[in-house]
């Protein structure tokens, strides 16, 4: 009784713990049929697996029967006796080699069905989410979406392997052992369903106790989660020392951990009192079958096999019934998990391949921008609110950023996009890789509208490098053959030789195989730009995108990488964002961007002639930059 009742115990308790968690969740209409057609891949597989647990639950009842006959038949001796006894323990050992067999199965089964669901689940919303839009990542919690991705998914994979087997396995179990349990004493069955409501009921207060507890933990394990991310990043983690509060961060972090810990001591005594009453009560129950039947056996009524068959099949009838008792739960949490991903597979990105598409003519370098209006989609257009962690979504539609924007970047030229902060020009450098959509007018790269272009084909020609060029933690060969997947180890050096940085490779012990660390914070500033240069020559795009690439690198550093993107630049159409004035003197063209419209356009001394809004611009930075004050040491 120990093992079946006290599994179901714990199942049960569970089960009423997220019971309301679970009733709350609003199913999304269709989600069945979605389930269905997922899980069509493995139809064969799952017939198998449901055909084991249906002859499994059959061995599971006939067992006990046979037990009672080796009584009866002990009890009956006579001639041939011994030998019967003999027969039947053979074929129960038979029996219980089948089972231990479909037992094996039954795991085979399960874990291929579970574990490809889980591959298919995950592999499909990974692929999904990179194809979302960039204010998907800018408006959802990392958290919240690896949760997606990791507990979503393994809870809609137990909806095939524990909650489906459970359903069929119990149900049938519950069955036949019922209808053997009345076939051999209708009295002695319903005796022993009388505390039932005794096994059942506690659950329901416990549980409702459990649930508030319970939630209490997650919240406080998704505070010391977010608090560890944070804290054991580079950048937390240097705020901290430079502060000098690691003991305050200790004594927050112990805070919360002992909260956790007392939790987990109410936990564990809710769990363990509610286990032990649960099998108290079984053995109660058996103690009833066992007085009833001893007594109906002693006065003819039954026979001793009978009493031991129905004590045996006792325990395999209250673990169906309290499992089945939750099975809406179960049910619904196993849909909940399949709703939640598929919400994150209904939100359709913001940037598609349309059927049709063209290639961007190879080495094209013109860029053009016509009639161009912008503004940032809404919350509502490319994020969830379980993601954000809100109740509604913002709704509210935001005003245009860039207003009727056209210019024209000839191949080989170099403009350059200035202005004051929130003017639009990393905006407009955004729109030309197509990480956004242009809301009115149209960008056309080679003479190819970006959105009637195929994606590889654009991002073949568009090449960027950002203030803070991000590196995975991985090494430096892997980093520059993100460009470049087949790069050979020459190209790879040919390219950091191109962003003057080769030399500091090749004095590394490991060279190409150095890890750069988290976000690449193993190298300086102007190192990590460098790389990101190197990485840039390697995919050698006809176009170049320059934001702000020296903005926060001090002078030593900034010369080095200016040097590399003479190389980067070099025959190759580029469209430069700059914060520092003076590193756009020599640009072609000049574009000054005010409020998201261009009011300025040419060449930098005609512009400071003009005495605008560059001239002003150009005025106040070199002031600035005249009375910086310097630092004197006695």
């Amino acid at each position: 009784m120990t093992q079946p009742g006290g599994m179901s115990a714990w199942s049960m308790l569970r089960a009423e713990r997220d019971r309301d968690a679970v009733t709350r969740h609003k199913l999304t209409r269709g989600t069945w049929r979605r389930i269905m057609r997922f899980a069509g891949p493995y139809r064969l597989d799952m017939s198998i697996f449901m055909v084991t647990v249906v002859v499994d639950a059959a061995i599971g009842v006939a067992t006990p029967i046979l037990a009672g006959q080796v009584i009866n038949t002990i009890t009956r001796g006579g001639a041939g006796a011994a030998t019967d006894v003999v027969r039947i323990a053979l074929f129960i050992a038979v029996l219980a080699v089948a089972d231990a067999l479909l037992s094996l199965a039954q795991r085979w089964y399960s874990a291929r069905i579970g574990e490809g669901i889980i591959l298919d689940l995950r592999t499909r919303v990974y692929d999904h989410v990179q194809r979302m839009p960039l204010a998907f990542f800018t408006r959802t919690q990392t958290g919240a979406l690896v949760s997606r991705l990791n507990n979503d998914v393994m809870g809609a994979q137990r909806a095939f392997t524990s909650t489906l087997s459970g359903v069929v396995s119990n149900t049938i179990q519950l069955v036949l052992t019922a209808v053997v349990m009345f076939t051999l004493s209708w009295q002695i069955t319903l005796l022993s369903l009388a505390l039932l409501p005794v096994f059942i009921i506690p659950a329901r207060r416990v549980g409702r106790k459990l649930a508030a507890i319970t939630k209490e933990s997650y919240d406080l394990d998704a505070k010391m989660n977010a608090t560890m991310t944070e804290r054991f990043g580079v950048a937390g983690a240097m705020l901290v020392k430079l502060f000098g509060r690691p003991e305050v961060e200790a004594r927050r972090f112990h805070e919360r951990a002992e909260r956790v810990r007392d939790i987990g001591i109410q936990q564990a005594m809710f769990s363990r009192t509610f286990f032990v009453a649960m099998l108290l009560v079984a053995s109660l129950a058996q103690a009833l079958t066992y007085g009833l039947g001893g007594y109906f056996a002693v006065t003819g009524a039954v026979s001793a096999g009978t009493v031991v068959t129905l004590a045996l099949l006792l325990t395999r009838l209250y673990g169906p019934l309290t499992a089945l008792s939750n099975v809406r739960v179960d049910v619904m949490g196993a849909l909940v998990s399949f709703d939640r991903v598929f919400e994150v597979l209904d939100l359709t990105p913001a940037i598609a391949e349309k059927p049709g598409a063209v290639a961007v003519p190879p080495g094209a370098g013109s860029v053009e921008f016509r009639d161009v209006t912008f503004r940032y989609p809404s919350a509502a257009e490319v994020s969830l609110a379980s993601l954000e962690d809100v109740a509604t979504l913002d709704r509210t539609v935001s005003e245009p950023v860039l207003h009727n924007v056209s210019f024209t970047v000839t191949p080989g030229q170099m403009v350059a996009l200035v202005g004051p902060s929130g003017a639009g020009k990393t905006t407009t450098s955004m729109l030309v890789s197509r990480v956004y959509d242009v809301s009115g007018g149209s960008v056309l790269v080679g003479g190819v509208d970006v959105r009637d272009a195929t994606l590889d084909s654009l991002r073949d020609a568009v090449g960027v490098v950002t203030q803070d060029s991000h590196l995975f933690h991985e090494t430096i060969a892997d980093n520059l053959r993100y460009a470049k997947p087949d790069a050979t180890d020459d190209e790879l050096w040919a390219a950091l030789a191109g962003a003057q940085i080769a030399d500091l490779v090749g004095t590394l012990p490991e060279g190409l195989d150095t890890m750069v660390g988290e976000r690449g914070y193993r190298f300086s500033g102007g190192e990590k730009q460098r790389i990101a240069i190197a990485r840039l020559l390697l995919k050698a795009p006809s176009i170049v995108i320059l934001d702000e690439a020296t903005a926060h690198l001090d002078s030593e550093s900034e010369a080095a990488v200016q040097r590399a993107l003479a190389t980067a630049l070099r025959d190759r159409t580029a469209l430069v964002i700059a914060h520092r004035l003076s590193t756009v003197r020599a640009a072609d063209q000049i574009l000054v961007l005010d409020h998201g419209k261009i009011v300025e356009e040419g060449r930098h001394d005609d512009l400071v002639a003009a005495g605008g809004l560059y001239a002003e611009l150009y005025r106040t930075q070199f002031a600035v930059e005249a009375a910086a004050p310097v630092v004197v040491r006695d």
